[in-house]
């Protein structure tokens, strides 16, 4: 079993800024991540990121793989199965082999949240999506149903509007609560409509998805037809490696960090969107993942408990 300095779970902003900062002061570094990038890749354009004015998620993600790699990093793109503590080090193991680390940053992010409705279910990859990233282009001049009230819901909608002849954007609230620039762009698109105050109770179709049913009438009917239904209701943290563990969560399954990126367990950090940070965007996910890395350094180099 090989055994590094530091192992970082994940691969996204948080483990690949962990990643870099690792590599560069010295550390023997590794990033274990099933899908390289992380959710950069879904995201179609950032365009708060400094010094990138407008870079696509998966060139982002690029270049921060690229950034690390200088620095003598390793990955290994395969999907953690078990995390578990041996004395005072850690194993991690994967489909395809087993790695030991003197310390660990947890950088799993989150992982889409379903609407759990019938038909949800049946019709995953039949109509029911969740990136319109990955799978928008395949709905040209279709009509297309945006499930969500957030800025990322509007986001989406902007991006399904290029592809598909007409987007409902279906919220339960009064109004949506995004950037007011994402909005304006919303509202002035002749392809897009909003349908708020109203939820979605079943999604309906044959082989493929045919319509949705709305718990309140939109233009004096329930049923609301639509070749596609992009869900898009938040994300919760992918903790359960941590849990498995003993690392403290929130009532949200997040994980609970001090300052200092540390967790409960001595030897374990955690970044990015799987913390309970206040504000889960790209950049404060890499700020989280340098800071663990430099925790870590100091915890392996006995200037820090």
């Amino acid at each position: 079993m090989e055994e590094f300095d530091l192992v970082i779970i994940g691969g996204g902003p948080a483990g690949l800024a962990a990643a870099m900062y690792g590599g560069r002061i010295g550390l023997k570094t590794l990033v274990i991540s099933e899908l390289p990038g992380g959710n950069m890749n879904f995201v179609s354009w950032v365009e708060n990121y400094p010094a990138f004015e407008n870079i696509a998620g998966a060139e982002l993600a690029d270049k921060l793989r690229a950034h690390a790699a200088r620095y003598k990093v390793e990955f290994k793109d395969e999907r953690v199965t078990t995390f578990e503590r041996k004395d005072k080090k850690f194993v991690v193991r994967t489909g395809e082999g087993s790695y030991e680390g003197k310390a660990v940053i947890l950088a799993t992010g989150t992982v889409v949240r379903r609407l759990d409705v019938v038909g949800e279910k049946e019709f995953d990859g039949k109509g029911v999506h969740y990136c319109a990233l990955c799978d928008g282009p395949v709905y040209a001049n279709k009509v297309i149903g945006v499930v969500g009230g957030s800025d990322s819901a509007i986001r989406e909608a902007l991006l399904l509007a290029q592809y598909g002849s007409k987007v409902y954007v279906i919220s339960r609230g009064e109004k949506m609560k995004c950037e007011n620039c994402n909005y304006n762009q919303a509202l002035s698109n002749p392809k897009i409509e909003m349908i708020h105050e109203t939820n979605v109770t079943s999604i309906n179709g044959d082989k493929l998805v045919k319509s949705v049913t709305l718990d309140r009438e939109h233009k004096g009917k329930k049923e609301l037809a639509v070749d596609a239904v992009f869900i898009e209701i938040g994300r919760v943290a992918a903790s359960e490696l941590a849990r498995g563990v003993g690392v403290e969560v929130n009532e949200k399954g997040e994980i609970v960090t001090d300052k200092d990126s540390k967790t409960n367990i001595v030897g374990v950090y955690a970044a990015g969107d799987v913390t309970n940070s206040s504000l889960k965007q790209i950049i404060v996910s890499v700020a989280d993942g340098v800071r663990a890395a430099y925790s870590a350094y100091r915890y392996l180099s006995g200037t820090q408990k």
